[in-house]
């Protein structure tokens, strides 16, 4: 099996920055993408960037400029740098691969970090 753990979420003033990670574990055999998306209350689940090696990296048009995704392939973990946070950038953020494992391709989800931008 293959699990998502996310870290680095908060409370952070208007203009703050925060920096999330997910690190996969288990039987990976490789990781085909690497995504964050997030989930505003009563909003519907959207995609804040995306990587994989044949389509390049992705931002959503209301977080380019400001945030900037990463990854350490060595260590299966990728981030997502948040600066000049907005109030709107207020959600559960999540990270998300397509994970090609033991038992074959996977699709995976962490278990969400909340991210709070507020004064």
């Amino acid at each position: 099996q293959v699990q998502l753990v996310e870290s680095g979420g908060g409370l952070v003033q208007p203009g703050g920055s925060l920096r999330l990670s997910c690190a996969a574990s288990g039987s990976i055999v490789s990781i085909y993408t690497m995504a964050w998306f997030r989930q505003a209350q009563g909003n519907q689940r959207e995609l804040v960037a995306h990587f994989s090696s044949s389509t390049g990296l992705k931002y959503a048009e209301s977080v380019q400029g400001r945030f900037t995704f990463s990854s350490d392939n060595a260590k299966n973990t990728w981030f997502l740098q948040m600066n000049g946070l907005k109030p709107e950038d207020t959600a559960v953020y999540y990270c998300n691969a397509q994970i090609l494992a033991t038992r074959g391709l996977t699709n995976n989800w962490g278990q969400g970090t909340q991210v709070t931008v507020s004064s």
